[in-house]
């Protein structure tokens, strides 16, 4: 009776700090705690991992120098804006829409004339702080992927100065113009910049997981702490996944590309390095639940399948019968192993990572283009 009355004692006591009875997992309870008495997390050798950390505030950024309303609102027309295409039937939207969370839910992306391009459109969200764009990274910012993107003959296929005649004979830009940049001049520098600026401003920096490394320890489940830890140590994850942006913003070939299938080259077309063939970027993973398919040619349709790939250390490519021979064979990345995790443990590995998704920032197209 006296180990009953105890018990009920020590409950009651957890639960008046704010401990639920599930803490009595220490591995748990050793995270609902300030990150610095975290158990210490799992890197390879020569990897410097960035510690896990909010994202900070985007306006406290340099990149958020040119950002006001005024070129926010009129980005937010241009980047809805068909007029720009070739066809006047695509626009930045057609591939980053906010009902999808800023992608548009395909393997690859559908442009002019419906011709398919080699890669998954990523999610615009918290592209403010991306070093380099595009999947190899051969955009240095925001204004040159949207340039390169409105004139790729696969993609919006426009014309510069086709385009910027255009809007210019539409009068409802020039005061848009005007608000944003003090006259009415318009050419195809503003309308980048204008739609760069507007992408700057989509942002997702309140996460579950967020909350959590900002003190709210019960912002997330048992069962995504558990996710938490395996993400920083046996998954291998903070390998590359690391640091605010949850990337390191490298590149890296996991075996997933082919030659003559899609973009097989990947960060070797920009750097000719023959150890970047078949490597691509490492996207930043919040909001990674609203944006599958997954991998630059959308290879992973859920996050299931892409747990059990990383779980069986992906696969080397063998050459091809009629390999060019003046191209390097790409190399499986030395940072990809085959982990050998549980099904409990990718259950706990895929509850953290719906943890990356708060609420994802949405607006409804403009009713009416100018």
């Amino acid at each position: 009776m006296l180990l009953q009355r105890l018990t009920f004692i020590c409950i009651g006591t957890l639960l008046s700090l704010g401990v639920s009875s599930a803490d009595s997992d220490p591995l748990v309870a050793a995270y609902r705690q300030p990150q610095h008495a975290w158990p210490a997390a799992e890197t390879d050798p020569g990897i410097e991992a960035a510690a896990l950390a909010p994202l900070p505030d985007p306006s406290s950024l340099p990149a958020w120098q040119n950002v006001t309303t005024e070129r926010i609102r009129l980005g937010l027309q241009l980047f809805f804006e068909r007029r720009l295409s070739a066809s006047h039937q695509i626009a930045c939207a057609s591939c980053h829409d906010p009902e999808l969370g800023w992608a548009d839910g395909r393997r690859v992306s559908i442009g002019h004339n419906r011709q398919k391009g080699d890669m998954n459109a990523p999610s615009i969200v918290n592209s403010i702080f991306l070093h380099e764009v595009f999947w190899d990274g051969r955009a240095a910012s925001l204004e040159e992927q949207v340039i390169a993107s409105w004139t790729n003959p696969i993609e919006m296929a426009g014309d510069l100065d086709e385009s910027v005649q255009q809007i210019a004979s539409i009068s409802g830009y020039a005061p848009l113009f005007e608000a944003a940049y003090g006259d009415t001049e318009i050419n195809a520098e503003r309308i980048a910049e204008a739609i760069a600026t507007f992408m700057r401003s989509v942002n997702m920096t309140r996460t579950p997981y967020d909350r959590f490394l900002q003190g709210d320890y019960d912002a997330l489940s048992d069962a995504q702490i558990r996710g938490l830890h395996l993400f920083r140590t046996k998954a291998r994850c903070m390998n590359c996944h690391q640091g605010a942006l949850l990337s390191d913003q490298q590149y890296h070939h996991l075996g997933t590309s082919f030659e003559r299938v899609g973009n097989f080259q990947g960060r070797y077309r920009v750097s000719q390095k023959p150890e970047d063939m078949g490597a691509f970027r490492t996207p930043p993973l919040r909001g990674i639940s609203a944006t599958a398919p997954y991998m630059h040619n959308g290879f992973a349709a859920d996050l299931e399948l892409l747990l059990s790939l990383y779980n069986i250390g992906w696969w080397q490519n063998a050459p091809l019968p009629d390999k060019d021979p003046d191209l390097p064979l790409a190399q499986l990345s030395p940072l990809i192993q085959p982990l050998e995790l549980s099904p409990d443990e990718l259950a706990d590995l895929h509850a953290f990572l719906l943890s990356l998704t708060g609420l994802m920032p949405y607006m409804r197209p403009p009713a009416e283009l100018p």
